[in-house]
């Protein structure tokens, strides 16, 4: 069986030997980069599938190298911060990030996140249907394509799992945190604001229909609205 590959990029040799053990037990091939620049140059060479990613590194940092990554691929990237600033969270995931967590971190936690990352970007759920559609908004499990009037959308991973999400459950209210289990794939205590950052993001993609059919349901969530 082939190992999924995960490239840790971090500047302590402490916490690079702590993730890679914890990965490599877990069944992961993993390789390290110790700085923004050679992160790049291993992603090139690598191609993991998927990126731990320091936001504090020599050379480049870590918002630099996802904004790099982010011009060609969508390989998920969860950051590492040592700061608990929402500020840095939030524009963490604006430059599109999948996760982040703060430092100090649990290993086991990492791995469980990195696992759920994985197996939401491997498209292993199960699906009802192939096909959707919400007024004049379409689309394609299968082929992750999705339309707006005919016109291809270009969505993220996540902005795309939640449109799913929604359009499996038209008219129906759902709260931040049965998004965050749904999409993200885990419990993720208190941190509903990485919703709130994804919705704002893919309202803005789909143009006036993703404005007037995703509703704020305030102090609740979100609903998306049927024809």
């Amino acid at each position: 069986m082939i190992k999924q590959k995960v490239l840790i990029v971090d500047d302590e040799a402490s916490i690079q030997e702590l993730i890679r053990f914890n990965l490599e037990q877990s069944g992961f091939d993993t390789e390290v980069a110790s700085d923004g620049l050679a992160a790049l140059e291993m992603f090139e060479s690598y191609k993991p599938d998927l990126i731990v990613l320091d936001l504090m590194l020599p050379g480049k940092d870590g918002y630099d190298v996802c904004k790099e990554i982010r011009r060609t691929s969508n390989v998920p990237i969860i950051m590492l911060t040592a700061k608990e600033t929402e500020l840095e969270r939030v524009l963490g995931l604006e430059l599109g990030a999948d996760d982040y967590m703060t430092k100090p971190f649990s290993p086991l936690e990492l791995v469980a996140r990195i696992k759920a990352v994985l197996r939401r970007a491997s498209g292993q759920e199960q699906q009802d249907e192939n096909e959707y559609k919400v007024g004049n908004i379409f689309l394609q499990v299968d082929t992750r394509e999705v339309k707006v009037h005919d016109q291809t959308v270009e969505l993220t991973r996540k902005e795309f799992d939640l449109l799913h999400i929604f359009m499996q459950n038209v008219g129906k209210v759902m709260t931040r945190e049965v998004l965050l289990q749904k999409v993200w794939g885990y419990e993720y205590e208190g941190e509903t604001r990485t919703v709130d950052v994804h919705i704002r993001h893919l309202r803005r993609k789909l143009g006036p229909e993703g404005e007037t059919r995703i509703e704020t349901i305030h102090g609740v969530g979100y609903k998306l609205r049927g024809n």
